[in-house]
């Protein structure tokens, strides 16, 4: 959840230090969004949104905590250089060739999205990615035939991915914010369930009917719950 089992594989990855460091910022926990900002800097200065984070986690936590903010906050590990150029290595841009290839595979997919089928454009989009995993409307795409299939979860994800490559996409900001709102409607079914699962006699009925609940929407609409 929220990329740490990848950041166990790779301590250094940029993509998942900066979806860990959005996930605690959704959770206003802006000393450890901070150091991963910050920690991805260290391998890439260059990234736009590590450097929008940085700003807005200053800005927080100078209005929390006072201007002895940075006294409070976890320690930022160094990235050893050999990290550093071992990454820069596995981030080269692909070859021109590649790049051919992926816009190839990504105009097919355009074309079956234009015709209504989705899954099989996700499936181009996806071997597209393979070959040029730079290009961020390729990302975008696959996030709206994620939408119109229902698979909320990966169209964030790929609008996670877009933002990492251009922080202010306009169609990632949107797409992600309409998958949201979609799990929302679950989230908002999670909440209620919990606060009636308090153990008390009045709410013992209640409970029965919502789990009953849950059980025919699980059998009804597979995609409902996680």
């Amino acid at each position: 959840m929220f990329s740490f089992r990848s950041l166990e594989l790779s301590q250094f990855n940029v993509k998942s230090l900066l979806r860990r460091a959005a996930a605690y910022e959704a959770l206003e926990r802006y000393r450890q969004a901070y150091v991963d900002y910050k920690t991805a800097l260290q391998i890439d200065c260059n990234i736009a949104a590590a450097h929008d984070g940085t700003n807005r986690m200053t800005k927080a936590l100078t209005e929390t905590d006072g201007p002895s903010w940075r006294e409070k906050l976890p320690p930022i590990p160094t990235v050893p250089l050999s990290v550093k150029e071992k990454l820069a290595q596995m981030s080269a841009a692909p070859s021109d060739k590649e790049i051919k290839k992926a816009q190839a595979l990504k105009e097919e997919g355009n074309a079956l999205v234009k015709k209504g089928e989705h899954k099989k454009a996700i499936e181009k989009y996806s071997q597209s990615l393979k070959h040029n995993p730079t290009e961020v409307t390729t990302y975008t795409n696959r996030a709206l035939c994620y939408l119109s299939v229902k698979q909320y979860r990966d169209a964030i994800r790929d609008c996670d991915e877009a933002l990492v490559i251009d922080s202010n996409n306009v169609k990632a900001l949107y797409r992600r914010a309409q998958a949201h709102k979609e799990l929302k409607v679950r989230a908002r079914v999670f909440i209620i369930a919990l606060q009636l699962l308090i153990p008390t006699q009045r709410n013992q009925t209640l409970v029965s009917k919502v789990s009953a609940g849950f059980q025919g929407k699980r059998q009804n609409k597979k995609h409902f719950l996680p």
